[in-house]
């Protein structure tokens, strides 16, 4: 049995993000610790959401290379750091709609609040580092295959056609032992790339899975 379920899906690297386009040079790639630009605590706690949206940009491309350096750890808490740098810029979706509705004839944003393109710049952030994640949690030698489920559900919660996050869920679905739900993702992972080998795989293991307990639940009868 695949041990983390991955190639095409677990271990496909993340795509290098495009660089940020701040003044300061970027921060040191794989720095322990975090490094790298300040916390919103620190200098800049009223940052503009441009300079939060860039800076999250840079933490997302460094954890993209300790990911490629196989440095699993280093690149987990860089994409944590992507992720805080985000946090609260997006009101709840609720104010979001009336935000929307609410705009200047022109399209402008409202003061403080992030223009469409920002909005969606910020999304695609966030569904790439989540993915990231579930791809880093996947190399462990013990993986926590509640928080893989937990973070390809973020995913598909804002794009639920990703296939990377739809095969993952599946294997963590698999991996805790609710088959049904399993078996639910990694179909839909397969009418997405019907070839993919892992897909496949995991498929056949939880049909046998289900087909076991279906035996034993006759035999208990």
């Amino acid at each position: 049995m695949e041990r983390k379920g991955s190639a095409a899906g677990a271990k496909g690297n993340p795509s290098p993000p495009a660089a940020g386009e701040g003044q300061r040079p970027p921060p040191p790639l794989c720095a322990p610790g975090g490094g790298g630009a300040p916390a919103r605590g620190q200098a800049g706690a009223a940052a503009e959401p441009a300079e939060l949206i860039r800076r999250a940009h840079e933490f997302k491309s460094q954890g993209a290379q300790c990911y490629k350096d196989k440095k699993f750890r280093e690149a987990i808490g860089k994409y944590h750091r992507a992720l805080l740098e985000l946090k609260g810029l997006l009101p709840p979706p609720g104010e979001r709609e009336r935000d929307s509705r609410s705009a200047s004839p022109a399209g402008a944003p409202k003061p403080g609040r992030l223009s469409e393109e920002q909005s969606k710049t910020v999304e695609a952030i966030e569904i790439d580092c989540y993915n990231s994640l579930a791809a880093c949690l996947l190399q462990a030698e013990l993986v926590n295959y509640e928080r893989v489920k937990e973070y390809c559900l973020k995913v598909l919660k804002k794009e639920g056609e990703n296939f990377k996050a739809l095969y993952r869920s599946g294997v963590a679905f698999y991996h805790l032992g609710d088959y049904d739900k399993a078996l639910y993702y990694l179909k839909e992972a397969r009418t997405r790339q019907p070839t993919d080998t892992n897909v496949i795989r995991y498929i056949q293991l939880t049909e046998m899975k289900l087909s076991r307990c279906s035996q034993r639940e006759k035999e208990a009868m």
